[in-house]
């Protein structure tokens, strides 16, 4: 097997679907199923199951590809490793990212650091933060950014805190929670931010809301307060572009200081060596810095 028949494996295993690997290969399907079928013989069994949903592993289809992708992220570490003794900065920088953090306060760093470094190549990931942990414990990724308190015994960069606030059209005070028949909207997050929003409620009102609507994400649960159908508690890193309009009161504990989440930069120390890893850090501090100004 070469180097291309190793792709094509992982390509095929990812898929589970002929013409949609011959379209991520660039090859014909025809000719992609005569290499597989040639490969198969080189192993001496068949590695996929056919059928008419698609393609299955079969228990010796797993370990063969299984084989492929350590050899491809060998290649791809010993790429790096030459990479990083050249003076430009090369190679791919994997980050796993929160999403709200992904869709709000990202991309602006991303711009500078393709703009400063364009030879690099960009892999990015987002997910709740208990999903960015995992991707980091099990080495997918070279740096994770996280919300909350992570328990990580690596690299620890403190990013930045954004406070929390409660978003509504028609409440002014927070006490109006208490006798406003208007639904609490949720959107659905890590345990971790929905406890610290139960306790923090909890120890406020110490009685549930009246009615709640919960929805999967946090953009759906703007549209529906910017739309008046109720209220919800948004981080302040989302509130860009909301309308002013819009009454938006900061929550507080009871010793009278913000309720806030704060952000994390994280990862393992031999990573943080290679050069578009410190090129993406740098850039990260720097944005911090401007910001803070």
């Amino acid at each position: 097997m070469n180097f291309s028949d190793f792709q094509l494996l992982t390509v095929l295993a990812k898929e589970r679907n002929m013409r949609k690997a011959a379209e991520r290969l660039f090859v014909s399907q025809p000719a992609l199923s005569q290499r597989l079928q040639t490969i198969e013989k080189e192993w001496g069994r068949p590695l996929f199951l056919r059928s008419h949903k698609g393609l299955a592993l079969t228990p010796a289809g797993e370990l063969v590809v299984e084989y492929a992708r350590k050899v491809l992220e060998l290649e791809e570490k010993v790429k790096e490793d030459i990479q990083a003794m050249e003076s430009e900065v090369y190679g791919k920088l994997k980050i796993a990212c929160a999403s709200i953090v992904g869709q709000h306060w990202l991309p602006k760093v991303l711009k500078k650091f393709v703009e400063r470094y364009p030879y690099v190549k960009i892999s990015l990931i987002t997910g709740w933060s208990s999903e960015i942990l995992k991707a980091m414990y099990e080495d997918q990724v070279h740096v994770g950014i996280i919300r909350g308190t992570p328990d990580w015994k690596g690299v620890k960069m403190h990013l930045f805190k954004d406070h929390l606030y409660l978003v509504d059209c028609e409440i002014k005070r927070i006490e109006d929670v208490l006798v406003t028949d208007r639904p609490f909207v949720q959107f659905k997050s890590d345990s971790n931010y929905f406890q610290e929003i139960q306790d923090w409620w909890h120890r406020r009102f110490q009685t549930p809301p009246k009615s709640t609507i919960i929805v999967d994400q946090i953009e759906t649960c703007k549209q529906m307060v910017v739309n008046g159908i109720g209220y919800a508690i948004l981080p302040e890193i989302t509130l860009d572009g909301l309308s002013d309009r819009l009454y938006k009161i900061p929550l507080v504990n009871e010793d009278n200081t913000r309720l806030g989440r704060d952000t994390w930069l994280i990862g393992y120390s031999n990573y943080f060596q290679l050069k578009q890893v410190d090129a993406f850090v740098k850039i990260v501090q720097e944005s911090i810095q401007t910001g803070k100004e």
